[in-house]
């Protein structure tokens, strides 16, 4: 199992939860984040060095089994893809278990 989660701009939000739900990914969890990467955006202060623009970003988390985190990933590129600075990152994680808490299932059952 892999958690996949990305940060992309909130009006890609809509396109990136569809692409993954067409996978069969049935959970998600969705947050309003605050954050800047390697390509900072301009600040809405000008350019006053001392002031770090942290624009709002959508992080999108998923739980996959190993053989959809490719799918996952291309999914969310094609949905997002513009190939502009801030269209944001992916992140790829090893999940060690996962446990259902209604049923006791565990590991890729859970998910």
């Amino acid at each position: 199992m892999k958690r996949v989660w990305c940060c992309v701009k909130p009006h890609r939000l809509e396109l990136v939860k569809s692409a993954i739900a067409a996978l069969g990914v049935s959970g998600l969890t969705v947050a309003d984040v605050r954050g800047v990467g390697a390509s900072p955006e301009p600040s809405a202060w000008g350019d006053d060095p001392n002031v770090v623009a942290l624009p709002v970003r959508s992080k999108i988390e998923a739980i996959v089994s190993d053989d959809l985190v490719d799918e996952v990933i291309a999914a969310i590129l094609d949905a997002v893809g513009n190939s502009e600075p801030g269209d944001g990152k992916i992140f790829v994680e090893p999940m060690i278990d996962a446990l259902r808490i209604r049923t006791g299932e565990r590991g890729e059952g859970a998910i």
